[in-house]
């Protein structure tokens, strides 16, 4: 008993090391230090593991090679679909089909329902993009104007844009943070995305009638305000309903069940033959950056471009700029650092057997099927605030509950699911986390304050506890024991 109890302590300090220096990171960089200092910080506590588990318990190191390259080698298939995803940031925005999005979302919209259509619009173009930071960088600053021309609060409007951002986010194939727990966990991405729908679906209903309710009491749109953007969107982009055949071809690719780096890859390629066919100035624009001469030599620099590259365009507006701008393959990189990184870390500490002895501390509340659940979305969300991250929140609940699952006989999908649930919606909701400083920086509004109307965000973990304790479509599977 003394000698697991000592574990425990023991494997509490690597986790201590990576709180402490992540603070300080924090501190330093803000919501810069997801660019390198996270990863310096995963890198040197994963250092201090190894060497308590070599130097108390004489693990060899090939232990923790093994385990390092097993962990990695795991989410080789997603760093090539994070790749994907940057190239279909790059295509999809400048062959214009999210500002097409943007455009005739904007036209849609009515003044008796601008806080839903608020969140409608930011979860369509997330799910379009599979980026919540993206999308309220840029259409949310532009709704957030339009809010306070219509009398709303910056609280509100601000929990209206983040809810649609993390719940297109949640569900899109394209978002890094559904890939990684979808991966990490071992379970396909649209498996995961369809067994969250059993979640999230009654969570963004909620959340829109709440918002719909909240947003019949106020009337009157800034038609100004609205052309700003519409007009420059025309004039900087073909627009036009034929460019929504590409992700009606994407959709179709998705209903048929291919493989998600098919279906990403057949995505980019049809939307960057939309490019040449509908925005072919826009192409040539950022081809001749690259390279001059004949015209198809120019064509090609400009797809090659956006796919990988970083890509703006000048449209004279500098919130639109921002609207149309995309990260291409080259966007990915800092994400695919922080995964290899931390995929070192859990590696470390699996090898070491500290996760184990982690899982002992919570190993009381997870003999019930809602007690599981329920522990799995706390040791999320808390780990949201603790480690200041969602992607190490995501990896760091995956690595705990894994074998706990596995043993209980349910299937992963539950923990991926239960995992994204809190780990990924819960992060802007803590002031001190990185997506809490970023998106209050870019909406100028505290985390505090727009918090509390972050209705999906709040209701996402509430939801899965609530799934979880009345069983509806969870599988357990026969455990077998010793005699069997």
């Amino acid at each position: 008993m003394k000698e697991n109890a000592k574990r425990t302590i023991l494997a509490i300090v690597p986790l201590v090391v990576l709180i402490g220096l992540l603070a300080l990171d924090i501190s330093i960089f803000g919501s810069d230090s997801i660019l390198g200092a996270s990863q310096v910080a995963l890198l040197v506590a994963a250092g201090v593991c190894v060497w308590l588990s070599m130097w108390l318990y004489k693990t060899p190191w090939k232990d923790f090679e093994e385990a390092i390259a097993g962990n990695v080698g795991d989410v080789a298939t997603a760093i090539l679909i994070l790749f994907l995803i940057g190239a279909i940031s790059g295509t999809w925005t400048m062959s214009g089909v999210v500002p097409a999005f943007i455009y005739y979302g904007i036209k849609i919209i009515s003044p008796k329902v601008f806080l839903l259509t608020s969140c409608v619009l930011c979860a369509v173009v997330s799910l379009m993009t599979g980026s919540s930071w993206t999308t309220i960088a840029t259409v949310g600053v532009a709704l957030l104007g339009i809010g306070r021309a219509e009398g709303f609060s910056d609280a509100m409007t601000a929990g209206a844009i983040i809810s649609g951002a993390y719940f297109g986010d949640k569900i899109s194939p394209l978002s890094d943070t559904t890939v990684l727990a979808s991966s990490i966990n071992r379970v396909g991405l649209f498996q995961h995305i369809h067994y969250m729908y059993l979640t999230t679906i009654p969570s963004f209903v909620i959340t829109l009638i709440v918002f719909t309710i909240l947003g019949l009491t106020h009337g009157g749109m800034t038609e100004g305000e609205m052309d700003v953007y519409t007009t420059t969107l025309r004039s900087t982009f073909h627009i036009t309903p034929w460019l929504m055949i590409v992700p009606i071809i994407t959709v179709a690719l998705i209903w048929k069940k291919l493989p998600a780096i098919m279906v990403l890859a057949l995505s980019t390629l049809v939307a960057a033959l939309a490019a040449i066919i509908f925005q072919p100035e826009t192409v040539r624009q950022i081809g001749s950056g690259v390279t001059s001469g004949a015209t198809a030599k120019v064509v090609f620099a400009g797809i090659v471009e956006m796919v990988y590259n970083t890509v703006s365009l000048d449209t004279g507006v500098d919130e639109v700029s921002q609207l149309v701008s995309s990260r291409g393959m080259l966007g990915m990189l800092n994400t695919v650092y922080l995964i290899i990184c931390a995929m070192c870390f859990g590696a470390c500490m699996r090898a070491s057997g500290m996760i184990a002895d982690l899982s002992r501390i919570l190993q009381p509340l997870t003999h019930s099927r809602a007690g599981l659940v329920g522990s799995t979305v706390v040791t999320g969300t808390a780990l949201n605030g603790i480690v200041s991250d969602q992607y190490l929140s995501i990896i760091l609940t995956s690595n705990i509950y894994r074998e706990t699952y596995e043993k209980e006989g349910y299937e992963g999908r539950l923990l991926s699911r239960s995992v994204e649930d809190s780990a990924t919606v819960t992060s802007p909701l803590f002031p001190w986390s990185s997506c809490g400083m970023t998106q209050a920086t870019i909406l100028s509004v505290p985390t505090m304050v727009y918090a509390p109307f972050c209705f999906f965000n709040i209701l996402s973990p509430l939801m899965s506890f609530v799934i979880g304790a009345i069983g509806w479509k969870i599988v357990r599977k026969t455990v077998k024991t010793d005699n069997d």
